[in-house]
Protein backbone atom coordinates (compact mmCIF):
# COMPACT_ATOMS: atom_id res chain seq x y z
CA UNK A 1 0.00 0.00 0.00
CA UNK A 2 1.15 3.62 -0.67
CA UNK A 3 2.29 4.95 2.42
CA UNK A 4 4.31 7.91 2.51
CA UNK A 5 8.23 6.99 4.16
CA UNK A 6 7.94 9.29 7.36
CA UNK A 7 4.50 7.83 8.85
CA UNK A 8 6.05 4.70 7.90
CA UNK A 9 9.40 5.37 10.27
CA UNK A 10 7.10 6.51 12.77
CA UNK A 11 4.88 3.63 12.64
CA UNK A 12 8.18 1.31 12.98
CA UNK A 13 9.45 3.50 15.96
CA UNK A 14 6.53 2.12 17.48
CA UNK A 15 7.70 -1.29 17.03
CA UNK A 16 11.22 -1.02 18.21
CA UNK A 17 9.45 0.54 22.03
CA UNK A 18 8.85 -3.39 22.73
CA UNK A 19 11.72 -5.32 23.82
CA UNK A 20 9.88 -8.95 23.37
CA UNK A 21 10.24 -10.33 19.88
CA UNK A 22 7.60 -9.28 16.96
CA UNK A 23 8.20 -11.69 14.42
CA UNK A 24 5.33 -9.65 12.00
CA UNK A 25 3.53 -6.64 12.65
CA UNK A 26 0.89 -4.63 10.46
CA UNK A 27 -1.43 -1.40 11.24
CA UNK A 28 -4.73 -0.74 10.13
CA UNK A 29 -8.17 1.29 10.50
CA UNK A 30 -8.96 4.46 9.89
CA UNK A 31 -5.73 5.64 11.98
CA UNK A 32 -3.44 4.67 9.23
CA UNK A 33 -5.86 4.89 6.16
CA UNK A 34 -9.00 7.69 6.70
CA UNK A 35 -12.12 6.40 6.01
CA UNK A 36 -13.43 9.70 5.66
CA UNK A 37 -13.07 13.14 4.54
CA UNK A 38 -14.95 14.91 7.34
CA UNK A 39 -13.32 17.32 8.96
CA UNK A 40 -11.24 16.54 12.48
CA UNK A 41 -13.26 17.46 15.91
CA UNK A 42 -11.38 19.39 19.10
CA UNK A 43 -11.96 16.46 21.13
CA UNK A 44 -10.24 13.86 18.74
CA UNK A 45 -7.39 16.40 17.87
CA UNK A 46 -6.22 15.70 21.60
CA UNK A 47 -6.15 11.92 21.63
CA UNK A 48 -2.40 11.18 21.58
CA UNK A 49 -0.45 12.63 23.93
CA UNK A 50 2.44 13.59 21.99
CA UNK A 51 2.62 12.40 18.36
CA UNK A 52 5.00 12.50 15.70
CA UNK A 53 4.70 14.96 13.27
CA UNK A 54 4.18 12.37 10.34
CA UNK A 55 1.69 10.90 12.42
CA UNK A 56 -0.16 14.50 13.07
CA UNK A 57 0.41 14.70 9.51
CA UNK A 58 -0.90 11.72 7.96
CA UNK A 59 -4.24 12.08 10.02
CA UNK A 60 -4.71 15.61 9.70
CA UNK A 61 -5.05 16.53 12.77
CA UNK A 62 -8.09 14.09 13.72
CA UNK A 63 -5.45 12.02 16.66
CA UNK A 64 -7.31 8.59 15.55
CA UNK A 65 -5.69 5.50 17.56
CA UNK A 66 -3.39 3.53 15.87
CA UNK A 67 -4.35 -0.44 15.50
CA UNK A 68 -1.72 -2.66 15.27
CA UNK A 69 -1.77 -6.92 15.17
CA UNK A 70 2.06 -7.85 16.16
CA UNK A 71 2.65 -11.47 14.58
CA UNK A 72 4.80 -14.00 17.54
CA UNK A 73 6.13 -17.50 18.17
CA UNK A 74 5.96 -17.97 21.25
CA UNK A 75 3.20 -16.23 23.17
CA UNK A 76 3.76 -17.17 26.69
CA UNK A 77 7.47 -16.17 26.44
CA UNK A 78 6.14 -12.92 24.94
CA UNK A 79 4.20 -11.90 27.35
CA UNK A 80 6.61 -12.47 29.94
CA UNK A 81 8.66 -10.02 28.40
CA UNK A 82 6.21 -7.68 27.62
CA UNK A 83 4.91 -8.10 31.47
CA UNK A 84 8.17 -7.12 32.78
CA UNK A 85 8.48 -4.07 30.01
CA UNK A 86 5.08 -2.66 29.63
CA UNK A 87 3.04 -3.98 32.72
CA UNK A 88 0.46 -0.40 32.98
CA UNK A 89 -0.33 -2.00 29.62
CA UNK A 90 -2.51 -4.96 30.85
CA UNK A 91 -5.67 -4.97 33.10
CA UNK A 92 -5.45 -6.37 35.97
CA UNK A 93 -5.14 -9.92 34.52
CA UNK A 94 -1.24 -9.51 34.95
CA UNK A 95 -1.28 -10.22 38.13
CA UNK A 96 -2.05 -14.23 37.25
CA UNK A 97 1.00 -13.81 34.75
CA UNK A 98 2.21 -14.71 31.57
CA UNK A 99 0.95 -18.66 32.03
CA UNK A 100 -2.50 -17.12 32.43
CA UNK A 101 -2.73 -14.30 29.43
CA UNK A 102 -1.35 -16.62 27.02
CA UNK A 103 -3.79 -18.86 27.96
CA UNK A 104 -6.39 -16.26 27.56
CA UNK A 105 -4.89 -15.66 24.38
CA UNK A 106 -4.80 -18.83 22.91
CA UNK A 107 -7.64 -20.50 24.53
CA UNK A 108 -10.68 -17.80 23.48
CA UNK A 109 -12.01 -15.96 21.19
CA UNK A 110 -10.36 -15.67 17.82
CA UNK A 111 -6.62 -15.91 19.72
CA UNK A 112 -5.97 -12.50 19.44
CA UNK A 113 -5.19 -10.80 22.97
CA UNK A 114 -5.62 -6.80 22.70
CA UNK A 115 -4.40 -4.51 24.73
CA UNK A 116 -6.02 -1.28 23.76
CA UNK A 117 -6.04 2.90 24.67
CA UNK A 118 -2.10 2.58 25.58
CA UNK A 119 0.27 5.32 24.97
CA UNK A 120 3.61 4.51 23.23
CA UNK A 121 6.31 7.20 21.58
CA UNK A 122 3.62 10.04 22.56
CA UNK A 123 0.87 7.62 20.10
CA UNK A 124 -2.53 6.23 21.45
CA UNK A 125 -1.97 2.41 20.39
CA UNK A 126 -4.07 -0.57 20.20
CA UNK A 127 -2.14 -3.84 19.61
CA UNK A 128 -3.65 -7.43 19.50
CA UNK A 129 -1.08 -10.24 19.84
CA UNK A 130 -1.74 -13.88 18.02
CA UNK A 131 0.84 -16.10 17.49
CA UNK A 132 2.15 -16.71 14.26
CA UNK A 133 0.92 -20.59 13.52
CA UNK A 134 -3.06 -19.19 14.47
CA UNK A 135 -2.67 -16.34 12.15
CA UNK A 136 -1.38 -18.82 9.08
CA UNK A 137 -4.21 -20.95 9.98
CA UNK A 138 -6.69 -18.45 9.66
CA UNK A 139 -5.07 -16.75 6.59
CA UNK A 140 -4.83 -19.99 4.63
CA UNK A 141 -8.23 -22.34 6.37
CA UNK A 142 -10.43 -19.39 7.38
CA UNK A 143 -11.23 -21.26 10.74
CA UNK A 144 -12.43 -17.75 12.74
CA UNK A 145 -12.26 -15.24 9.68
CA UNK A 146 -10.98 -12.68 12.50
CA UNK A 147 -7.69 -11.80 11.06
CA UNK A 148 -8.55 -12.91 7.57
CA UNK A 149 -10.85 -10.48 7.80
CA UNK A 150 -9.06 -7.71 8.78
CA UNK A 151 -6.45 -8.46 6.06
CA UNK A 152 -8.67 -8.31 2.98
CA UNK A 153 -8.45 -4.69 3.42
CA UNK A 154 -5.36 -2.35 3.08
CA UNK A 155 -3.28 -2.70 5.78
CA UNK A 156 0.56 -1.40 6.04
CA UNK A 157 2.59 -4.31 7.06
CA UNK A 158 5.65 -2.67 8.99
CA UNK A 159 7.53 -6.39 9.73
CA UNK A 160 7.09 -9.24 7.36
CA UNK A 161 7.27 -12.89 7.51
CA UNK A 162 7.30 -14.85 4.71
CA UNK A 163 4.67 -18.02 5.52
CA UNK A 164 2.58 -15.19 6.49
CA UNK A 165 2.94 -13.60 3.52
CA UNK A 166 2.45 -16.96 1.37
CA UNK A 167 -0.83 -17.53 3.50
CA UNK A 168 -1.57 -14.09 2.78
CA UNK A 169 -1.83 -14.49 -0.63
CA UNK A 170 -4.10 -17.67 -0.21
CA UNK A 171 -6.78 -15.52 1.68
CA UNK A 172 -6.90 -12.56 -0.96
CA UNK A 173 -7.51 -15.00 -3.74
CA UNK A 174 -10.65 -16.51 -1.45
CA UNK A 175 -11.18 -13.35 -0.92
CA UNK A 176 -12.09 -12.83 -4.46
CA UNK A 177 -13.49 -16.38 -5.02
CA UNK A 178 -16.26 -15.90 -1.96
CA UNK A 179 -17.07 -12.44 -3.51
CA UNK A 180 -17.92 -13.77 -7.07
CA UNK A 181 -19.83 -16.70 -5.88
CA UNK A 182 -21.95 -13.50 -4.20
CA UNK A 183 -21.89 -11.67 -7.42
CA UNK A 184 -23.49 -11.94 -10.71
CA UNK A 185 -21.79 -12.13 -13.84
CA UNK A 186 -21.46 -8.39 -14.60
CA UNK A 187 -20.33 -6.11 -11.64
CA UNK A 188 -18.28 -2.74 -10.88
CA UNK A 189 -15.45 -3.11 -9.58
CA UNK A 190 -16.27 -1.05 -6.47
CA UNK A 191 -19.46 -3.66 -6.09
CA UNK A 192 -16.32 -6.41 -5.93
CA UNK A 193 -14.45 -4.48 -3.59
CA UNK A 194 -17.50 -3.55 -1.53
CA UNK A 195 -18.24 -7.36 -1.27
CA UNK A 196 -14.63 -8.32 -0.40
CA UNK A 197 -14.36 -5.72 2.32
CA UNK A 198 -18.00 -6.72 3.73
CA UNK A 199 -17.44 -10.29 4.32
CA UNK A 200 -15.64 -9.81 8.19
CA UNK A 201 -18.55 -7.66 8.99
CA UNK A 202 -21.32 -10.08 7.94
CA UNK A 203 -21.16 -12.22 10.74
CA UNK A 204 -19.64 -9.29 13.46
CA UNK A 205 -21.93 -8.85 16.51
CA UNK A 206 -20.78 -5.41 16.51
CA UNK A 207 -22.70 -4.72 13.35
CA UNK A 208 -25.99 -5.61 15.15
CA UNK A 209 -25.70 -2.85 18.17
CA UNK A 210 -25.33 0.71 17.23
CA UNK A 211 -21.59 0.68 18.08
CA UNK A 212 -20.36 0.55 14.58
CA UNK A 213 -20.93 3.17 11.44
CA UNK A 214 -23.56 1.28 9.08
CA UNK A 215 -21.51 3.09 6.52
CA UNK A 216 -18.55 1.70 7.68
CA UNK A 217 -17.65 -0.75 4.67
CA UNK A 218 -18.60 2.21 1.31
CA UNK A 219 -16.31 4.66 3.73
CA UNK A 220 -13.52 2.33 3.62
CA UNK A 221 -13.80 1.62 -0.32
CA UNK A 222 -14.61 4.49 -1.26
CA UNK A 223 -11.69 6.25 0.51
CA UNK A 224 -9.13 3.82 -0.31
CA UNK A 225 -10.31 2.36 -3.86
CA UNK A 226 -6.57 3.07 -5.23
CA UNK A 227 -5.17 1.15 -2.33
CA UNK A 228 -7.52 -1.82 -3.30
CA UNK A 229 -6.59 -1.83 -6.85
CA UNK A 230 -3.30 -2.19 -5.70
CA UNK A 231 -3.98 -4.85 -3.27
CA UNK A 232 -6.45 -7.15 -5.72
CA UNK A 233 -5.28 -6.27 -9.28
CA UNK A 234 -2.05 -8.23 -9.45
CA UNK A 235 -4.54 -11.17 -8.51
CA UNK A 236 -7.41 -10.84 -10.57
CA UNK A 237 -4.87 -10.52 -13.51
CA UNK A 238 -4.07 -14.37 -12.43
CA UNK A 239 -7.56 -16.07 -12.61
CA UNK A 240 -9.15 -17.14 -15.73
CA UNK A 241 -12.45 -16.61 -14.31
CA UNK A 242 -12.59 -12.63 -13.98
CA UNK A 243 -11.54 -9.60 -15.84
CA UNK A 244 -12.14 -5.93 -16.42
CA UNK A 245 -13.87 -5.14 -19.48
CA UNK A 246 -14.12 -1.79 -19.06
CA UNK A 247 -11.53 0.02 -21.68
CA UNK A 248 -10.68 2.71 -19.45
CA UNK A 249 -8.19 0.19 -17.46
CA UNK A 250 -5.92 0.71 -20.30
CA UNK A 251 -5.29 4.18 -19.22
CA UNK A 252 -1.54 4.75 -17.48
CA UNK A 253 -2.50 6.39 -14.56
CA UNK A 254 -6.43 4.77 -13.79
CA UNK A 255 -5.11 3.44 -10.36
CA UNK A 256 -5.54 6.67 -9.17
CA UNK A 257 -8.73 8.38 -10.92
CA UNK A 258 -11.18 7.57 -8.51
CA UNK A 259 -14.09 8.88 -10.92
CA UNK A 260 -13.03 5.51 -12.48
CA UNK A 261 -15.66 2.75 -11.54
CA UNK A 262 -14.30 0.17 -13.60
CA UNK A 263 -16.86 -2.80 -15.35
CA UNK A 264 -15.82 -6.32 -14.67
CA UNK A 265 -17.66 -9.83 -15.61
CA UNK A 266 -16.91 -13.19 -14.58
CA UNK A 267 -17.31 -16.67 -16.59
CA UNK A 268 -20.32 -18.32 -15.25
CA UNK A 269 -18.94 -21.83 -16.35
CA UNK A 270 -19.94 -24.36 -14.30
CA UNK A 271 -16.91 -26.39 -14.36
CA UNK A 272 -14.72 -23.10 -13.37
CA UNK A 273 -17.10 -21.85 -11.13
CA UNK A 274 -16.74 -25.32 -9.71
CA UNK A 275 -12.87 -25.54 -9.33
CA UNK A 276 -13.59 -21.91 -7.63
CA UNK A 277 -15.73 -23.84 -4.95
CA UNK A 278 -13.07 -26.40 -4.52
CA UNK A 279 -10.52 -23.62 -4.18
CA UNK A 280 -12.01 -22.39 -1.23
CA UNK A 281 -10.28 -21.87 2.39
CA UNK A 282 -10.61 -25.81 3.82
CA UNK A 283 -12.55 -24.86 6.91
CA UNK A 284 -14.98 -22.59 5.74
CA UNK A 285 -15.43 -24.87 2.36
CA UNK A 286 -16.19 -28.11 4.63
CA UNK A 287 -18.75 -25.91 6.31
CA UNK A 288 -20.76 -25.21 3.25
CA UNK A 289 -20.16 -28.54 1.50
CA UNK A 290 -22.09 -29.89 4.94
CA UNK A 291 -25.09 -26.58 4.01
CA UNK A 292 -25.35 -28.40 0.79
CA UNK A 293 -25.50 -32.06 1.90
CA UNK A 294 -28.49 -30.76 4.04
CA UNK A 295 -30.07 -28.88 1.01
CA UNK A 296 -29.60 -31.77 -1.26
CA UNK A 297 -30.16 -34.46 0.96
CA UNK A 298 -27.30 -36.69 0.72
CA UNK A 299 -27.27 -39.63 3.07
CA UNK A 300 -24.43 -39.06 5.80
CA UNK A 301 -22.46 -41.91 4.25
CA UNK A 302 -22.24 -41.53 0.58
CA UNK A 303 -21.93 -37.98 1.32
CA UNK A 304 -18.14 -39.22 3.11
CA UNK A 305 -17.29 -41.46 0.45
CA UNK A 306 -17.84 -38.90 -2.10
CA UNK A 307 -15.55 -36.46 0.22
CA UNK A 308 -12.68 -39.40 0.81
CA UNK A 309 -13.04 -39.88 -3.58
CA UNK A 310 -12.41 -36.08 -3.91
CA UNK A 311 -9.90 -35.66 -1.48
CA UNK A 312 -7.00 -33.59 -2.83
CA UNK A 313 -5.23 -32.23 0.43
CA UNK A 314 -1.49 -33.22 -0.57
CA UNK A 315 1.07 -30.19 0.56
CA UNK A 316 2.94 -31.65 -2.10
CA UNK A 317 0.91 -31.71 -5.17
CA UNK A 318 1.52 -29.16 -7.35
CA UNK A 319 -1.93 -29.67 -9.68
CA UNK A 320 -4.17 -27.17 -8.57
CA UNK A 321 -7.75 -28.83 -7.02
CA UNK A 322 -9.87 -29.16 -9.24
CA UNK A 323 -13.94 -29.52 -9.08
CA UNK A 324 -16.10 -32.44 -8.98
CA UNK A 325 -19.78 -33.21 -9.50
CA UNK A 326 -20.64 -32.26 -5.77
CA UNK A 327 -18.46 -28.48 -6.32
CA UNK A 328 -20.25 -28.47 -9.73
CA UNK A 329 -23.67 -28.62 -8.52
CA UNK A 330 -23.49 -26.55 -5.64
CA UNK A 331 -21.98 -23.88 -8.24
CA UNK A 332 -25.10 -24.36 -10.59
CA UNK A 333 -27.16 -23.56 -7.36
CA UNK A 334 -29.69 -20.53 -8.21
CA UNK A 335 -27.80 -17.75 -8.01
CA UNK A 336 -29.82 -16.24 -4.91
CA UNK A 337 -30.14 -19.64 -3.74
CA UNK A 338 -25.91 -19.52 -3.36
CA UNK A 339 -25.37 -16.67 -2.01
CA UNK A 340 -27.82 -17.20 0.80
CA UNK A 341 -25.95 -19.93 1.58
CA UNK A 342 -22.79 -18.65 1.75
CA UNK A 343 -23.76 -15.53 3.52
CA UNK A 344 -24.92 -18.32 5.97
CA UNK A 345 -21.65 -20.01 6.73
CA UNK A 346 -19.81 -16.93 6.54
CA UNK A 347 -22.02 -15.60 9.29
CA UNK A 348 -21.42 -18.93 11.36
CA UNK A 349 -17.67 -18.89 10.61
CA UNK A 350 -17.47 -15.02 12.07
CA UNK A 351 -20.20 -15.02 14.70
CA UNK A 352 -19.07 -16.83 18.20
CA UNK A 353 -15.44 -15.61 17.74
CA UNK A 354 -16.89 -12.60 17.42
CA UNK A 355 -18.75 -12.88 20.48
CA UNK A 356 -16.10 -14.25 22.56
CA UNK A 357 -13.69 -12.04 21.47
CA UNK A 358 -15.74 -9.30 22.24
CA UNK A 359 -16.18 -10.74 26.08
CA UNK A 360 -12.57 -11.27 26.16
CA UNK A 361 -12.11 -7.30 25.62
CA UNK A 362 -13.86 -7.11 28.67
CA UNK A 363 -11.72 -9.03 30.69
CA UNK A 364 -8.13 -8.09 28.80
CA UNK A 365 -8.65 -4.53 27.99
CA UNK A 366 -10.63 -3.79 31.68
CA UNK A 367 -13.84 -2.39 32.29
CA UNK A 368 -12.93 1.18 31.82
CA UNK A 369 -11.50 0.70 28.78
CA UNK A 370 -14.01 -1.52 27.35
CA UNK A 371 -16.23 1.16 28.19
CA UNK A 372 -14.66 3.53 26.30
CA UNK A 373 -14.05 1.76 23.83
CA UNK A 374 -18.43 0.95 23.12
CA UNK A 375 -18.67 4.94 23.68
CA UNK A 376 -16.21 5.75 20.71
CA UNK A 377 -18.30 3.34 18.80
CA UNK A 378 -21.42 4.77 19.15
CA UNK A 379 -20.49 8.39 19.00
CA UNK A 380 -18.84 6.52 15.62
CA UNK A 381 -22.88 5.30 14.78
CA UNK A 382 -24.21 7.96 15.95
CA UNK A 383 -21.78 10.48 13.15
CA UNK A 384 -22.37 7.92 10.30
CA UNK A 385 -26.68 7.56 11.32
CA UNK A 386 -26.04 11.71 11.17
CA UNK A 387 -24.43 11.85 7.93
CA UNK A 388 -26.74 9.26 6.40
CA UNK A 389 -29.88 11.76 7.63
CA UNK A 390 -28.09 14.52 6.03
CA UNK A 391 -27.54 12.74 2.42
CA UNK A 392 -30.98 11.71 2.42
CA UNK A 393 -32.97 14.43 2.99
CA UNK A 394 -30.65 16.43 0.45
CA UNK A 395 -31.30 13.99 -1.92
CA UNK A 396 -35.09 14.53 -1.37
CA UNK A 397 -35.30 18.08 -1.47
CA UNK A 398 -33.10 18.13 -4.73
CA UNK A 399 -35.63 15.53 -5.82
CA UNK A 400 -38.55 17.84 -5.28
CA UNK A 401 -36.30 20.70 -6.66
CA UNK A 402 -36.00 18.63 -9.83
CA UNK A 403 -39.69 18.73 -10.44
CA UNK A 404 -40.40 21.62 -9.57
CA UNK A 405 -38.07 23.33 -12.10
CA UNK A 406 -35.62 24.72 -9.42
CA UNK A 407 -31.77 24.61 -9.80
CA UNK A 408 -30.24 21.97 -7.99
CA UNK A 409 -27.42 23.10 -5.42
CA UNK A 410 -24.13 20.46 -5.42
CA UNK A 411 -23.55 18.56 -3.45
CA UNK A 412 -20.22 19.36 -0.37
CA UNK A 413 -17.10 17.26 -1.88
CA UNK A 414 -16.65 15.90 1.80
CA UNK A 415 -20.01 14.92 2.07
CA UNK A 416 -19.81 12.59 -1.31
CA UNK A 417 -16.25 11.22 -0.24
CA UNK A 418 -18.43 9.85 3.06
CA UNK A 419 -20.51 8.11 1.25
Amino acid sequence: MVINDEFKEALRQILWQFRAPIRYAFAYGSGVFPQTASPPSLSSSKLHPKPSAAISNVQGGQGKMIDFIFGVSYTQHWHSLNLQQHPDHYSAVRYAGSYAVSRIQDTWGACVYFNPFVTVNGTLIKYGVVNLDTLCRDLSEWDTLYLAGRLHKPVKILRDDARVRLANQVNLLSAVRTALLLLPSTFTEQDLYSTIAGISYLGDVRMSFPTENQNKVANIVTNQLANFRRLYGPLIETLPNISFTDPRTSQPDWIQDHKINALMAQDMDPVKRGNMVRRLPKVFRGKLYFAYQSKFQIPHLGFKKMLEAANDEDPTRVKRKQGGEFERRVAGDEPESLRKEVRKVIKKTIRWPSVSQTLKGIVTGGVTNAWRYVSEKIAKYREGKKRTETRERAQNENGKEAKSGKPIPEVNRAEKNDL
